[in-house]
């Protein structure tokens, strides 16, 4: 992928690091594939803000994705990669011998003209789906189900990837984008290769209009805040505003946030390279 640094023309573009899109190839979607997504403006059923900092934004359609990858044994070629706006990620457009067509997400390195394949037992190449049984141990793999035949939940942002590290009876090993070791049922799918779009998060806005676009309001500071509406409001002058923390009181350093699950005893090593 490859960035493009504005000239200064305007004061927006001064600070402006955006995408060159050199490896999209296309900028009309396939239009069986689109579904209309009615904007909320951050209001619930009853029209009352229940998330503040939304509203406005350009007009956008959903692009459907295939994160099961459960069209089986069945080689498509890959006519497009495209834009979404809905994901960091790029999209490729997959049309299929029997005539159908679907989005999946587009790997690192994957072209249009190129033939990916979806199964049980397939190659372990760029693009390809298959059990993460049926992988060499090292492989990079993204997209991959945490439950069999419920789609890919995992490394499915820009630019992420998780390493199968190990094999045992019933489970396998990855080493996920943030360091963690979990164990992975071996009969869950993943589609080899790096996710696209690798230098999304070195992108630098330029102005705050561009956010506007997205639908993001501007953001309050709780410093900046009264006490009776944050508890880091208020003070003579500019002052700290204490401890940090949201807007309920809970601590925003130093304190543990994460629920216990029931897959908790899946992780063998924590992103912090603790243990469980």
């Amino acid at each position: 992928m490859a960035l493009r640094k504005y000239k200064p023309v305007t004061a927006g573009t001064r600070w402006r690091i955006g995408n060159a899109y050199a490896e999209i190839t296309t900028d009309k979607p396939e239009k069986s594939l689109l579904e209309p997504i009615k904007g909320t403006g951050g209001r619930n059923v009853q029209g009352r803000r229940a998330m503040r900092y939304i509203g406005g934004g350009n007009k956008q359609m959903y692009r459907i994705i295939d994160f099961k990858r459960n069209k089986k044994d069945i080689a498509g070629t890959v006519k497009s990669i495209e834009y979404d706006p809905n994901r960091t990620a790029f999209i490729a457009l997959i049309f299929y011998k029997d005539g159908e067509k679907r989005y999946i997400l587009a790997p690192q390195g994957l072209a249009v003209g190129a033939t990916i394949v979806s199964g049980d037992n397939v190659a372990p190449e760029v693009g390809n789906a298959l059990l993460l049984k049926n992988m060499p141990l090292g492989t990079v793999v993204h997209n991959i189900e945490l439950q069999p035949g419920r789609g890919g939940a995992l490394a499915r942002s820009a630019g992420t990837y998780a390493q199968l590290n190990a094999k045992e009876e019933k489970y396998c090993v990855l080493k996920m984008p943030s360091g963690e070791l979990r164990k992975v049922l071996s009969t869950c799918m993943a589609t080899v290769g790096t996710i696209s779009n690798s230098d999304h998060a070195l992108q630098s806005m330029g102005k705050a209009g561009r956010n506007r676009w997205k639908g993001i309001r501007p953001r309050t500071r709780g410093v900046a805040m009264n006490p009776v509406d944050h508890p880091m409001g208020g003070g003579e002058g500019k002052s700290s505003g204490g401890h940090p923390r949201s807007r309920t009181g809970k601590y925003a350093k130093g304190l543990k946030t994460r629920k216990e699950k029931g897959s908790d005893k899946l992780i063998i090593q924590r992103k912090n390279g603790k243990k469980l």
